[in-house]
């Protein structure tokens, strides 16, 4: 009968202390995310934009966007008849 109520505490223990851990830290975390949400966040920097402004440098843009893939298909082509 000792053994069993002995056996009876221990097990009362363990759920108390795993009752404590678990609701402590879910308190724990509350406040850690009450915390971190008062601090405001800067705004995220205005990128520069990379698009061309005017008409020409479109038209330029576009150009050497096809030279480029003109001189890849050529060297592409060169390629497989070093291969054949």
């Amino acid at each position: 009968m000792d053994t069993a109520l002995e056996v009876l505490k221990w097990i009362g223990i363990a759920l108390a202390a795993g009752f404590v851990g678990y609701f402590g830290r879910h308190l724990a975390m509350m406040i850690i995310d009450k915390i971190s949400r008062k601090k405001p966040e800067p705004p995220p920097p205005e990128a520069p934009s990379s698009a061309p402004s005017s008409p020409s440098d479109v038209a330029l843009a576009a150009q050497a966007k096809v030279d480029k893939k003109r001189a890849k298909a050529e060297a592409k082509r060169a390629k497989k008849e070093g291969k054949g």
